[in-house]
């Protein structure tokens, strides 16, 4: 989010990924380096910031079918970090797992964007009738799929 100058707040879901993936690799970094601490920090550190380069990707997705696969793999990587996270507190593997719930809640947080995101896009692509389509719409954004089901400005 960034704040506006009469005091409102622009959604950007691409700053949001960014602040979420700087958390996981500092997350990540703080592990002990011990053969479980090392296992598990690679994968967070893996499935965390993989979000991020995958919302590019599906920026430039080459057709509405392809934007919806790139929102999933998204998707599938936040659950899988979501997964992590939990792990993490549960063994502990961190000096306080209390320090995970803001990123648990960010984690589940983004899952339900990315849910609503794939819905929104694939309810447009049914209104379009475009089930191979080559040609990527305009309006084919994650930011545009989003502001759709949230009501939030992009």
């Amino acid at each position: 989010m960034r704040d506006l100058e009469g005091g409102g707040r622009i959604f950007d879901l691409e700053d949001r990924l960014l602040e979420y993936a700087v958390r996981i690799v500092r997350l990540a970094e703080s592990i002990p380096k011990t053969r479980a601490g090392n296992h598990v920090s690679g994968h967070l550190l893996r499935c965390g910031t993989s979000p991020l380069f995958n919302h590019g990707e599906a920026e430039a997705a080459e057709s509405p079918s392809d934007f919806i696969h790139k929102l999933r793999v998204s998707l599938k990587e936040l659950r899988e970090s979501l997964r992590a996270l939990r792990l993490l507190a549960k063994v502990p593997l961190v000096d306080d797992p209390n320090r995970l719930g803001p990123l648990l809640q960010e984690t589940d947080e983004l899952i339900r964007i990315f849910v609503a995101s794939i819905k929104t896009a694939e309810r447009n692509k049914a209104k379009r009738g475009t089930s191979s389509s080559s040609s990527r719409p305009a309006d084919m954004t994650v930011d545009a799929a989003e502001e759709e089901t949230t009501g939030l400005a992009s």
